[in-house]
């Protein structure tokens, strides 16, 4: 069943344009339309918000009764995605965590080069602790090039001095825009979505000639001691297999709660297509359970003796 689906998966993929040969304005909004049949759960609330500045939506579930808020930072390679794009996933994952979510809709380069992502995501996770949601309530999240910013942001947090959310989640993070891994090569061919030529003008996109190794930017080269417990989820056949491998062991070093969680088959952010993955519906539900377990409903229950 495993390897039908994402046969299916693939097979979906691969009738796609190829991205090479469309404008950036193109690509976006193919990007934002391939979620755009997927239905929201019943009574899916969404409210477009001004984070001090920053462009935010609201995503809450009339099910959802608990105050536990995910922040959460889509991916796109730092120049694609928005709310319109994630809004299907993220509903999914709140459904699982009985939570409601932030979904920032950061600056993109190259309009908008690094650090223009890291400090919107800042802003907004701070106009989040002024609306009153307190920070054991909050956990942070992205995917791809979200997941790396996830890391970023929360070590940005704390060198300001910012209360730390309860946790964090990365899916298929990009965390190390050198982009010299080993698996950039030897999983090139399993991987349907990315290539490291892909991944290299990405990174040119947002970094600009700034050097790709700064900690803000490639969060694996920056000190992660002192971070919220963290979940990482990837799948075997993607070129940022070693990514989180990576972030995993730096989390180590750093004596973090730290899971990482490898999944056969499975391709980049297989998440994305949970309506017709199993695998995907799984690890959505492996999430919220890490959700409630650090901030949610268990979070709150009294501790036994």
């Amino acid at each position: 069943m495993r390897t039908q689906e994402i046969q299916a998966v693939r097979a979906l993929l691969a009738e796609l344009p190829d991205m090479a040969t469309l404008t950036i304005e193109e690509t976006r909004a193919l990007y934002d339309q391939l979620a755009a049949n997927v239905p929201l759960p019943e009574h899916t609330f969404t409210e477009a918000k001004d984070a001090d500045g920053v462009k935010a939506e609201w995503l809450k579930l009339d099910e959802v009764s608990g105050d536990t808020v995910i922040f959460y930072l889509h991916g796109g390679g730092y120049i694609l995605g928005s709310p319109d794009s994630h809004r299907h996933m993220v509903a999914a994952i709140c459904q699982a965590a009985s939570a409601s979510a932030l979904i920032v809709d950061y600056r993109l380069a190259p309009e908008n080069p690094f650090p223009a992502a890291v400090n919107d995501a800042v802003t907004a996770y701070k106009w989040l602790l002024e609306q009153g949601t307190a920070p054991e309530r909050i956990v942070i999240a992205g995917d791809s090039a979200g997941g790396g910013l996830t890391i970023a942001t929360l070590v940005s947090l704390q060198e300001e001095g910012i209360a730390l959310p309860a946790a964090a989640v990365c899916i298929s993070p990009w965390v190390d825009l050198t982009n010299s891994a080993e698996s950039y090569t030897t999983k090139v061919a399993s991987d349907p979505m990315l290539t490291k030529e892909r991944l290299d003008l990405m990174a040119q996109a947002y970094l600009q000639g700034q050097m790709p190794s700064i900690p803000l930017a490639s969060p694996v080269f920056a000190d992660l001691t002192g971070l919220p417990p963290l979940l990482i989820q990837v799948g075997t056949e993607e070129v940022l297999f070693d990514d989180a491998k990576n972030l995993e062991a730096r989390a180590r070093e750093a004596n973090l709660d730290v899971t990482l969680q490898v999944w056969d088959e499975m391709i980049h952010v297989w998440h994305y297509f949970f309506p017709v993955l199993t695998d995907a519906r799984e690890a959505i539900a492996r999430i919220g359970e890490f959700i409630k377990a650090k901030a949610g409903e268990k979070a709150m229950q009294p501790q036994s003796a």
